[in-house]
């Protein structure tokens, strides 16, 4: 055994050794379990509140103020771990209504760091918000805001766990939230690659092309749904690309019930959309669209099926 052949085995083994200390320090993905809340802009609080709170029973159990005061936003309470978040602050008709989406994650600092890991720009660091939980909002290669929290002992949220749950509410979870996307690959990158999310469904408008994407969360049932095709959009538009979907046990019942309320439906009936499933389409006073959506579908779903 040569002197060069000693020196390269031992740089060999000193390699090996830092690769299995990297791999074994590597920051790994904590769990992200669902859709935690979607915040969406108003220019009217009064008629968002008549909406959500009176049309579709949803409880208004808290907000947050601005620290130079005034309200920051409010929350619209599905579910122990799902809000709809209303800000008042649209100010301009052709402004985006949406703010901002969040997924829940167990342990906010440790996909801060992941994130990090997979250079993606976060925060130096995180600190407890106003709501009392850890957040933290990166952008994703559209430009929407993506959130990330983790809803701690003692938090706002937390300490209404089983409060403010009335029969009223016409859903009991938000099961997707839909953003636009102009290049599949990139949010792939983002969202498949990284952040673990995985393709359930896709289908269009036609058998021949793709318009939506069904992105389930890694560790959860709730999904993102990619809406491709859309150029240059009217705010109208904006409204019905950036929505969200409640699970109703049945559209025809949720019809019943918002007629009996004197909700003005403007035509709209239950219909089944292109993936088998029965759903009712409202609209918010800013033009937001409000899915109500069956989960399960009653007819073969086209251009793939759905793996969920």
């Amino acid at each position: 055994m040569t002197l060069r052949f000693v020196f390269l085995s031992a740089a060999l083994a000193a390699w090996m050794a830092a690769a299995a200390r990297a791999q074994t320090h590597a920051v790994t993905r904590p769990p992200i379990v669902g859709v935690s809340h979607i915040a969406l802009k108003t220019a009217d609080l009064a008629a968002a509140r008549r909406f959500y709170g009176h049309d579709l029973g949803f409880a208004e159990p808290f907000s947050l103020d601005k620290p130079t005061g005034g309200m920051l936003l409010t929350y619209f309470k599905v579910n122990d771990h799902q809000y709809i978040q209303i800000f008042p602050e649209l100010k301009d008709p052709a402004e985006d209504r949406l703010s901002h989406i969040c997924f829940e994650t167990t342990d906010a600092r440790k996909l801060r760091a992941y994130l990090a890991s997979r250079g993606v720009a976060v925060p130096d660091s995180l600190q407890l918000g106003a709501d009392g939980n850890y957040s933290f909002t990166v952008q994703d290669p559209d430009g929407h805001h993506v959130e990330f929290m983790e809803y701690v002992a003692g938090s706002v949220i937390s300490l209404n766990f089983g409060r403010h749950l009335p029969a009223t509410r016409i859903a009991g979870r938000i099961i997707h939230v839909g953003v636009t996307v102009k290049d599949q690959a990139a949010a792939d990158r983002f969202y498949k690659d990284i952040l673990g999310f995985h393709e359930t469904w896709h289908g269009g408008m036609t058998d021949t092309r793709t318009d939506w994407v069904d992105m389930t969360v890694p560790d959860g049932t709730d999904w993102l749904e990619y809406m491709l095709n859309v150029n240059h959009p009217t705010p109208r538009t904006l409204g019905v690309m950036h929505h969200l979907a409640l699970g109703v046990p049945s559209a025809a019942q949720a019809l019943e019930t918002l007629t009996a309320r004197g909700v003005d439906l403007h035509g709209e009936q239950p219909k089944i959309g292109r993936d088998g499933k029965w759903q009712l389409n409202l609209y918010d006073p800013d033009l937001t669209r409000v899915e109500l959506m069956e989960p399960k579908p009653v007819r073969t779903p086209c251009c793939s099926p759905i793996t969920q």
